[in-house]
């Protein structure tokens, strides 16, 4: 019975690799909130910084922003119901 390869091969796929994974149409845009602007955010929120979820400073995202421990970050991605939705997270 014939069974094709389908073993990936690297060199012929190399070309369609990203740059960056946050170049991905998937994936959401994420900034780091500037220093000025934490305070901001928290008030509207109520919230501390202890109380923000948190996301990985493994993330391949944050290591494409070059986000760092305690960084707020704000994550905007599109919602066929709401339009835009923004999330905040601390970088653990």
């Amino acid at each position: 019975m014939y069974k094709p390869d389908i073993t990936p091969n690297f060199e012929e796929r190399s070309h369609l690799a990203l740059e960056k994974i946050s170049d991905h149409v998937l994936i959401p845009k994420h900034e780091i909130v500037p220093e000025e602007s934490i305070n901001e955010v928290l008030e509207r929120f109520g919230v501390s910084r202890e109380q923000l979820p948190q996301i990985s400073r493994t993330d391949p995202v944050l290591e494409d922003i070059g986000a760092k421990r305690g960084d707020i970050i704000r994550i905007s991605r599109g919602s066929l119901t709401a339009g835009k939705t923004v999330f905040f997270r601390i970088v653990e």
